[in-house]
């Protein structure tokens, strides 16, 4: 099916380009990843910045989705806080988080889920797939029952979060369960999408899950009012900081911003190959086999992605720092307890950063730290126990923890 008008599929290795969807994502003369440009008339600051609420369907005239119904549940605009008590501990005066987690199904996900799920139903798919840890999952299955289409997810064996499963499960998603890892995954269902069957592939490998997702770039320069210094997200399988980087580097390229920020991306120390990459000056990535961490968003030792992620970080001139789960569990109670966000482990992980991050970053820097995931995905990782918690029996009891406390 041809392109919308003025778009085209670019490849990332050879720069080749073609003007209609083919059933692969993927370069027919090299096999690297491609992705969606428009070429020719760009659009206008008035045009991607009109009045009214911000959503990801208002930025619809920089989108490659033309001439069809959005399927929406309402995604992005979510809030930019201003960090009240991090930035005095953290030394950056000018600390923002960009809350995804306030989406309809609690991630980042949503903004890339709606862009691809209204092309699926352009080209009359009927059955959409993808591999997840979690997130992914959970918003497939939300924008395909919206959409009245068949979702199949494959997840690896005991590694994915109730609170993300429980989602798809309810959503009424086929859930597939794999022996191994995330990677594993991935590759089973590029497989059975390649058998054909009209299998969709919905994992960020679809260039319109990244072309949704470049929208937090454009909502943290209107909320803004300007581009920040620095942008600090997680990484795991690598599409959303090279999303958020193409958002970004488009306003600059269209002349509607006059610089672009340093993304700066953050893996766990467990799984961490782009970090590595990155610091040892590699043009490429060697996978980790065994990817361990307690953020299970990030747990992921063979991204995808990886060369967009390593093309946003060095464009950018940003970087990347690792995380150990220690101070990714310390950053997520503290982000809870003196900022009032309650975020999934790997959304932590940015806020994990900021220390390593203070000789790069001056005070008076605009810093936004892309805090993916709501929390209540992940209750099981926090420790507590409801049977240690103060018991009043009388007004004498209570008085007396009212007291201590």
């Amino acid at each position: 099916m041809r392109l919308a008008e003025g778009w085209r599929l670019r490849c990332i290795g050879c720069g080749s380009t073609r003007r209609r969807e083919t059933d692969s994502f993927t370069c027919p003369r090299c096999g690297e990843l491609t992705e969606l440009v428009l070429e020719g008339s760009r659009p206008e600051r008035e045009d991607i910045f009109r009045a009214g609420d911000i959503s990801v369907w208002k930025y619809g005239s920089a989108l490659p989705v033309k001439g069809a119904k959005p399927v929406t549940l309402g995604e992005g605009g979510t809030p930019l806080v201003k960090s009240a008590r991090l930035s005095e501990s953290t030394g950056i005066d000018e600390l923002y988080f960009k809350n995804e987690g306030q989406n309809p199904t609690g991630s980042f996900k949503d903004r890339g889920m709606t862009v691809a799920v209204t092309r699926a139903v352009q080209l009359g798919a009927r059955v959409l797939i993808c591999a997840s840890t979690g997130n992914t999952s959970a918003s497939l299955a939300a924008y395909s029952a919206r959409a009245g289409l068949s979702a199949v997810v494959l997840v690896p064996s005991g590694k994915v979060a109730t609170g993300k499963l429980v989602q798809a499960v309810s959503h009424g998603a086929t859930i597939v369960r794999v022996s191994g890892n995330f990677d594993r995954a991935f590759e089973l269902t590029l497989r059975a999408a390649g058998k054909g069957g009209g299998l969709y592939v919905m994992n960020s490998i679809n260039p319109y899950r990244i072309e949704g997702q470049k929208t937090v770039a454009y909502e943290i320069y209107e909320q803004l009012g300007s581009v920040p210094d620095y942008v600090v997200m997680p990484v795991g399988n690598a599409g959303n900081i090279s999303a958020a980087w193409k958002g970004f580097k488009e306003l600059r390229d269209w002349g509607i911003a006059d610089r672009v920020p340093g993304m700066i991306g953050v893996q766990a120390s467990g799984a961490s190959p782009i970090a590595r990459a990155v610091e040892s000056g590699a043009d490429r990535v060697v996978p980790v086999r065994r990817p361990s961490t307690v953020a299970s968003a990030i747990r992921i030792g063979k991204p995808v992605s990886w060369r967009k992620a390593l093309n946003a970080i060095r464009e950018s001139g940003g970087g990347a720092v690792t995380v150990t789960d220690e101070q990714i569990t310390r950053a997520r109670s503290e982000l809870a307890s003196k900022e009032g966000i309650f975020v999934e482990s790997a959304s932590a992980a940015p806020v994990a950063a900021l220390g390593a991050l203070k000789g790069r970053m001056g005070k008076g820097d605009v810093v936004v730290c892309i805090v993916t995931g709501h929390g209540l995905k992940e209750q099981e990782t926090i420790q507590w126990n409801t049977e240690r918690l103060p018991l009043a029996r009388n007004w004498e009891e209570l008085a007396r923890t009212l007291r201590e406390h």
